[in-house]
């Protein structure tokens, strides 16, 4: 096949065709992330790497899984859902980082969403503002059951995304949504539970607390876990991997109730 014609059948910006990926995605930002959980695989290949799209296709107990970066924030999120969808994509997890918005969250502890206070602008192209941001209610109790059977703790409710991580506004949005109960902030969620019911796809979302509540040093735990992982070792990496693992293991167990 000649290189115009290969091109043809690539998605733009993921580089990838029909067959590449499995109908199970998970979603990280980080392209180093894909990696760390491709180790979790029982095997698979790199499919593609390009801008901050990094493509992993294999096995996890013999349930097909896909694992892509998205990068950060909605726009770049909503274009790896967008085109992973056109080639076959139909159930999504999201494993990111998000700070707490509750004093008894702390730093390693994962947050299931059921739901998103949209504060970021990307769906706004897709829905009005009123259109709330849900995950998919059977997802979202097998993500609970896979937590609890790996005897992992959690926190359960809803959860904040905003665009700017260290603007004054997004401290003030921090300040006002933690009144209300809400329990973390991150910067994709949203984007991934609106896109996903819009087109009619499943999704659900997984947070490891890399910050907590209140604390003026945010740059430095992100750059502390950011070097972790780099390197691929320390705390924050081993807590990470907790949060890949209830992915994983709600893949599984939503094949099983598939059969």
């Amino acid at each position: 096949m000649s290189k115009n014609k290969k091109s043809e059948l690539l998605q733009p910006h993921i580089l990838c065709k029909k067959g590449d990926i499995a109908e199970n995605v998970i979603l990280p930002g980080d392209p180093g992330r894909v990696l760390r959980i491709a180790k979790l695989l029982d095997g698979g290949r790199e499919i593609s790497f390009n801008r901050e799209y990094r493509v992993f296709t294999g096995k996890y107990k013999g349930v097909p899984i896909t694992i892509c970066s998205t990068g950060i924030g909605g726009p770049s999120t909503a274009i790896a859902m967008e085109e992973l969808i056109a080639i076959g994509a139909k159930k999504f997890i999201r494993v990111g980082s998000c700070g707490a918005n509750q004093a008894k969250i702390k730093i390693g502890d994962l947050v299931i969403s059921d739901s998103v206070v949209r504060e970021d602008h990307t769906c706004l192209d897709y829905v009005p503002l009123q259109y709330p941001a849900i995950a998919d209610p059977d997802t979202f109790q097998i993500m609970k059951k896979a937590s609890e059977n790996m005897k992992f703790k959690y926190y359960a409710g809803p959860t904040v995304t905003v665009d700017a991580l260290f603007s004054a506004r997004t401290k003030e949005i921090k300040k006002m949504w933690s009144a209300f109960n809400t329990l973390a902030q991150d910067m994709e969620a949203g984007t991934v539970l609106t896109l996903a019911r819009v087109k009619g796809f499943k999704a659900g979302v997984v947070l490891l607390v890399v910050d907590q509540e209140a604390e003026k040093n945010i740059k430095q735990k992100i750059a502390k876990y950011s070097l972790e992982a780099q390197s691929g070792k320390g705390d924050l990496v081993k807590m990470e991997n907790r949060a890949s693992l209830v992915a994983l293991e709600s893949f599984v167990l939503m094949s099983k109730n598939k059969k």
